[in-house]
């Protein structure tokens, strides 16, 4: 694939004419594609382009910029099973999570066209009966939507649907890992009609660039807690920019007691390898009660140790690669870290090698025990690979401690029988996606996706974004002759 940017409504190279290649994480070897390595003219280029459109665009019927987002789901729709197979070749995932991507991605298009016809705005009683008060929305200008690797369909949809159904027009920047997919959503939004400038796409590290752009009023982020804290700090210095950023997370499931045991091992193999591990959601700490802490480590190592790893569009692979050399060494790292922490290791990851692997990031999953502890680091920092840690604890308070023992509160899963002490566990702990008898990964379109903590800023995604990219707007009609105020404030003039 040749790709280039898509900037006012066509795909253009970038002002320097840099490129740089994306690669299978499967097979290093092979070259997927080029795009263009973009840089502050084109940030400029795009976000002028966005500006230019948005005027026109925010005045056109919200159910019209609905039926936008309708023809592109059905474009989406019957390109399903190409879309997904791109997916998993470029960021590694296995083919059913591609098909599950891409899915997502379809149902938040689906859902965003539908709210267009749904009740929109408050009716508010004023004070004085012959006022009518409204809650409105408006749109906010250009949103700059910055997008991670992982779910390369999904989430740039998650931000790009909610923004320009509101009247926003969006600069897209994607991970420079998976440009192959962003290339592809640009070709359908060209085919669907959008109107030049609404939606544009920009390839390479310019990221910096746009947050900064003077005409960015709202960045929207998915990505490490580093890269958030750093666009907040830029954000802050503008009198007119927010930014809602999504930024990992240290989950768990939390086992109790007399839990069903199916359900733990299961959940819980699925919470911590699914996309190994490479989900901000994906859950690198299992919380254990002592009592089935004997049968549940032996069940969850041996169905860790029959994972099929291997190349991604293998149907029956449940481990794909990680996305590349820097991930490999970082999760080798922090295994190294674990047994320099005192760390009982009950399965020994490491790169594998030999046959299918020497050309692809393949990792096998590394499984250890320890108590919790403060100062460790593998407890405490996301890791983002298979790794995970069963941590032992005698009670649900000792559980709910441990569970909240980090700087992140994004995604909390607890596996038990007793409703009351799963209402402990909701009230509890902090996070933003709670689940009972379920893995800590599995969200849905049309619930609030987002954290806590260093998780989040407390603007969720998903359905929720309209908070992020509208105003609330106050509009009062005084049906009267004569001017009344409120707060028994007087209107005369002498």
């Amino acid at each position: 694939m040749k790709g280039k940017n898509y900037i006012n409504g066509a795909f253009v190279d970038s002002a320097s004419s840099e490129v740089f290649e994306s690669r299978n994480p499967a097979y290093c070897d092979e070259v997927l594609g080029t795009f263009p390595l973009s840089s502050a003219d084109d940030v400029n280029n795009a976000v002028l382009a966005a500006k230019t459109a948005y005027d026109t665009w925010r005045k056109i019927s919200r159910i019209r910029r609905g039926e936008y987002l309708d023809e592109l789901a059905q474009l989406l729709k019957k390109d399903r099973e190409a879309i997904s197979q791109l997916v998993s070749k470029e960021c590694g995932k296995g083919i059913a999570e591609g098909r599950a991507d891409v899915t997502e991605g379809i149902h938040m298009v689906q859902y965003i066209f539908g709210t267009t016809r749904m009740p929109y705005g408050d009716i508010i009683d004023s004070e004085i009966v012959e006022k009518d008060s409204f809650m409105r929305r408006r749109p906010k200008g250009v949103v700059a939507a910055i997008t991670p690797w992982n779910f390369p369909f999904a989430i740039p949809l998650w931000l790009i649907c909610p923004s320009v159904v509101e009247g926003n027009t969006v600069v897209l920047k994607p991970s420079r890992e998976t440009p192959c997919v962003a290339n592809k959503i640009a070709e359908y939004v060209h085919a669907a009609g959008f109107p030049p400038g609404v939606i544009n796409v920009i390839h390479g590290g310019c990221g910096d660039a746009l947050v900064r752009h003077s005409d960015t009023q709202v960045i929207l982020f998915t990505g490490s807690c580093e890269v958030g804290e750093g666009i907040k700090k830029i954000a802050a210095e503008s009198y007119n920019k927010m930014c809602a950023c999504e930024m990992g997370g240290k989950n768990a499931i939390i086992v109790l007691d007399g839990a069903n045991m199916e359900i733990a091992v299961n959940a819980s193999i699925l919470s911590a390898f699914k996309t190994s591990g490479q989900r901000c959601t994906s859950a690198g700490r299992l919380i254990l009660h002592v009592n089935m802490l004997e049968e549940f480590e032996k069940r969850f190592v041996e169905l860790a140790k029959r994972i099929k790893i291997g190349n991604p569009l293998d149907e029956e692979v449940f481990m794909g690669p990680v996305i590349n050399q820097a991930a490999t060494e970082k999760i080798l790292r922090y295994n190294d870290f674990a047994k320099n922490e005192g760390a009982e290791v009950l399965l020994d990851g490491s790169r594998l090698t030999g046959g299918g692997y020497d050309k692809g990031y393949f990792m096998s999953p590394f499984v250890y025990r320890m108590k919790n502890n403060p100062k460790s680091r593998v407890l405490h920092e996301e890791v983002f690979g298979p790794h995970v840690a069963i941590i032992p604890v005698e009670s649900i308070d000792e559980a709910i401690n441990v569970y909240n023992d980090t700087e992140y509160g994004l995604s909390c899963a607890v596996i038990t029988e007793d409703f009351r002490k799963a209402r402990r566990i909701r009230d509890d702990c902090e996070y933003g996606l709670g689940y009972v008898n379920l893995p800590t990964i599995g969200a849905e379109v049309h619930l609030p996706f987002g954290g806590l903590k260093k998780s989040g800023t407390g603007l969720p995604s998903a359905s929720t974004l309209i908070d992020a990219v509208t105003h609330r707007t106050a509009w009062t009609v005084n049906h009267d002759l004569e001017i009344k105020m409120a707060q028994g404030l007087s209107a005369k003039l002498s």
